[in-house]
């Protein structure tokens, strides 16, 4: 993972991409790429702080101990494709994520044996990536993709509490500070992304609890063009439960693309 930037992950099925989740990698462009970054405002700063690798060793300790979480993200684009919220159960083998896109909707699950996608016509053809064709086919139904296909490997590897690392930045190029908010300490991690020939200037940071376990809490981004995007994390250790559609109401993904 780099630390240039930040990016909204797509699972490539074929003719469906998904965008899920949140890591690294490219400015705020909404539905295509999208920042995540984790912030805190308004702090007052301490006199004392731990090193940057130190603290982000500390966070993916505490990460891989985790059985699940919550995570929400907003994200404004001065594109014309609107606001992009998306929301996510993340369990350690299941996990269950809802996106909305303008009037697009859809939701993913993933279960140790399948994962599935629905979502209205628009969702279908503009969050996942189907033809007209093949939403109509799918109509309300689920797609299901077999645990062990790469479909199913990257749904999987986007929904899980694995998943979380991605928010994580490299240590080089990034400044650590203490900060004070309502009488509870956080790490403050900051830097910035230079200006490319396709992507603005993004200023980022990354907010982690400073006590008990070192967990991201609460984050957002911001490019030069407008864009800002707005990540909460959240139920650090609750079970994660995903229900599965009924199989009378599945059509798998070969059906679909055949």
């Amino acid at each position: 993972m780099s630390n240039s930037s930040l990016f909204v992950r797509f699972v490539d099925v074929g003719p469906v991409h998904k965008s899920s989740a949140w890591r690294f990698g490219l400015p705020l462009t909404l539905a295509t790429t999208a920042l995540v970054i984790l912030t805190c405002c308004g702090f007052r700063s301490s006199a004392r702080a731990e090193t940057t690798s130190a603290v982000l060793a500390s966070a993916k300790a505490a990460i891989a101990k985790q059985t699940g979480a919550r995570l929400s993200l907003t994200v404004t684009s001065t594109s014309s494709s609107g606001t992009e919220k998306g929301a996510e159960n993340l369990g350690v083998k299941e996990g269950m994520e809802t996106i909305t896109l303008g009037a697009a909707t859809a939701t993913i699950k993933v279960t140790p044996s399948y994962g599935y996608i629905s979502g209205n016509s628009s969702g279908l053809t503009t969050i996942f990536g189907l033809s007209a064709a093949q939403a109509k086919k799918v109509g309300k139904r689920w797609v299901s993709f077999k645990a062990g296909t790469s479909e199913y490997s990257g749904f999987k590897s986007d929904v899980t509490i694995s998943s979380v690392d991605s928010v994580l930045p490299e240590a080089k190029g990034t400044k650590t500070s203490m900060e004070d908010v309502k009488g509870t300490k956080v790490y403050v991690l900051t830097w910035t992304v230079a200006a490319t020939s396709s992507t603005p200037k993004t200023s980022n940071s990354l907010t982690i609890s400073a006590v008990g376990a070192r967990l991201p809490i609460k984050g957002t981004a911001s490019d030069a063009a407008g864009g800002h995007e707005t990540l909460l994390l959240s139920n650090w250790g609750e079970h994660v439960n995903v229900s599965v559609p009924p199989a009378a109401s599945t059509i798998s993904y070969s059906q679909v693309t055949g």
